[in-house]
């Protein structure tokens, strides 16, 4: 085998992909969750699930269990879903409460996270309930997804999504509804999905239906400091062409139709068609064990109806090949033939973005 170096070049002509043991070694993994899961800003959730004083819901984020509400006074808090006594849980799974009771001692808590019943207390000396609140949680909010930072120094979200806004709104993501929510645990390491999400270079081989649908020959792939833009043109019906189109008739027929595909670092996406967004949200949950959240929204007017029927029909195709060829690979990483591999200077720009972000926080 010959001795294979790793090349950090920024210039992807001249650079090599991560080093394999970084997908399957544990301390490698335990710095990720320590340097990126807790610096970056994570999406959470949509406003739809915490719409009304009161709604609440939890998450778990990478390790870390997290409390989300819509106080009294409408405003949308982050929370550790720890309890200050002895560490249980608060609230469990999602609802609307009037306050949050510890299922362990009864400690209890108002929406806005102050501690305000302690049971059977009396007696303890230089306690003050006043600091014994919640442990709050930086949020923020943007296109109606909820985000939370567990730095809290970590700069504003607007200033990490840099041009995302601008390039995203055409989509009209802000008026569409939430429609379905699935998930899909895989046998591999987070970084091999985002590393497939970020090239269309298999399209062709693994996705015939999606190849279909969109002009492999437009695929542009356009790299930014946080996140990676994909579009695609998408086919129209094309003379003598018996094979079906998804955007052949009806109201999205004859315009300028693209497939815009946003990865923002580390770990969400936006898949944005004229007819529905697909949020991702890819979460390790072992070192070989990945979690994928997709969730799915539309126009009000398209829930229900045969549109959304076949919106999540086509996503779910791609992801159950997604999800077969990512298996193969985190089970190929491990052989001792491969250390690391070269780029596609065409087709690969998306992937040696991501690991150059990935060297920036994780040097060495």
């Amino acid at each position: 085998m010959p001795n294979l170096q790793l090349n950090t070049d920024r210039d992807i002509a001249r650079a090599s992909t991560l080093p394999a043991p970084l997908y399957f070694t544990p301390a490698a993994f335990e710095r990720e969750k320590a340097t990126i899961f807790a610096s970056t800003w994570q999406v959470v959730g949509h406003v739809h699930q915490a719409a009304n004083p009161g709604d609440y819901f939890t998450f778990d984020l990478v390790g870390e269990p997290l409390l989300i509400v819509r106080g009294d006074d409408g405003v949308l808090r982050g929370f550790y879903n720890v309890c200050r006594h002895r560490a249980g849980n608060p609230a469990t799974g999602c609802g609307n409460r009037k306050l949050f009771r510890c299922g362990y001692h009864g400690w209890t808590y108002r929406l806005d996270g102050a501690l305000l019943v302690t049971p059977e207390f009396d007696g303890v000396e230089d306690f003050d309930p006043a600091d014994f609140g919640l442990a709050p949680v930086r949020l923020e909010e943007w296109f109606n997804l909820i985000f939370v930072n567990l730095d809290p120094e970590a700069r504003p979200l607007r200033e990490s999504l840099g041009e995302l806004p601008v390039q995203a709104e055409k989509f009209d993501f802000r008026n569409m509804k939430f429609s379905e929510r699935r998930t899909y645990e895989m046998n591999c390491n987070w970084k091999t999905y985002i590393d497939n999400y970020l090239e269309g270079y298999h399209v062709p081989s693994v996705h015939p239906a999606l190849n279909r649908e969109i002009n492999y020959g437009g695929y542009v792939v356009e790299p930014y400091p946080q996140y990676v833009r994909q579009w695609t043109p998408i086919r129209g019906a094309q003379p003598g062409d018996a094979t079906p189109r998804r955007y052949e008739s009806g109201q999205h027929s004859g315009k300028d139709l693209t497939a815009d595909y946003f990865w923002i670092f580390p770990n969400w996406m936006l898949n944005c068609y004229p007819d529905n967004v697909s949020l991702n949200i890819i979460l390790p949950l072992a070192l070989e064990r990945t979690l994928a959240i997709f969730e799915w929204y539309l126009p009000e007017q398209d829930l229900g109806g045969e549109a959304a029927a076949k919106a999540l029909a086509f996503s779910d195709e791609i992801q159950v090949e997604d999800v077969s060829i990512c298996e193969i690979v985190q089970k190929n990483l491990h052989s001792r033939s491969y250390l690391s591999g070269r780029y596609s200077v065409k087709q690969e720009k998306g992937v040696h973005a991501f690991h150059q972000m990935y060297r920036e926080l994780m040097p060495g």
